[in-house]
């Protein structure tokens, strides 16, 4: 790809996510093409459907926020028991920075196939990240008994759910610190064998 094409496609998803996090829940293509300042032809170019820009924008995000060196020291744990940490910690401090933009395509789910799409391929990435916590609490024989991988690896999804994240920080009032750490803990207390 030329730069100026991958130009034209950064101006194009920097335009998405603008939007999305403005609260903008109907993310027209026109409405994306006027605010990157390309024709929509263009921008059909780059991503023939909406669930291609809204996928690609729920990526870039994680590429311009630094998802992966986020990741990094969860990945890169011997023991289990700080992967799950390590996991906790990078994905409780992305929830705050990813609220909008994810308040948005929550927001379009019901009535809106392309935001699910975008929303299914983030969240399956997130599944795959609380399943290898899980393995690698497995692998050390320090996953709790009274649980497979599977139903372990829901309770960790579900403990880092936006919504929670929402409630506990939002509504209840919970400093970003506590809600990550009484979350580690709760993650400990359910998946992590004595």
């Amino acid at each position: 790809m030329s730069s100026n094409a991958a130009d034209t496609k950064s101006r194009l998803l920097d335009a998405t996510l603008t939007l999305l996090e403005a609260g903008d829940v109907t993310i027209r293509m026109a409405d994306v093409a006027k605010a990157a300042g390309i024709s929509r032809q263009a921008l059909y170019l780059h991503f023939p459907t909406r669930a291609d820009l809204l996928i690609a924008a729920a990526r870039h995000v994680e590429t311009q926020k630094g998802m992966e060196q986020r990741l990094a020291p969860s990945r890169a744990a011997v023991k289990g028991i700080d992967r799950l940490d390590a996991y906790v910690d990078a994905w409780a401090d992305w929830q705050q920075e990813i609220h909008g933009i994810a308040r948005a395509l929550m927001a379009m789910l019901p009535t809106d196939d392309a935001a699910q799409a975008a929303w299914n391929d983030r969240m399956r990435a997130h599944r795959e990240g609380c399943e290898a916590a899980v393995r690698a609490l497995k692998k050390d024989a320090r996953l709790a008994p009274d649980h497979t991988i599977r139903q372990a690896t829901d309770v960790l999804w579900m403990l880092l759910s936006l919504k929670n994240w929402e409630l506990l920080t939002q509504d209840c009032g919970w400093s970003q610190k506590r809600y990550r750490d009484q979350t580690k803990q709760m993650a400990r207390r359910l998946l992590v064998a004595e």
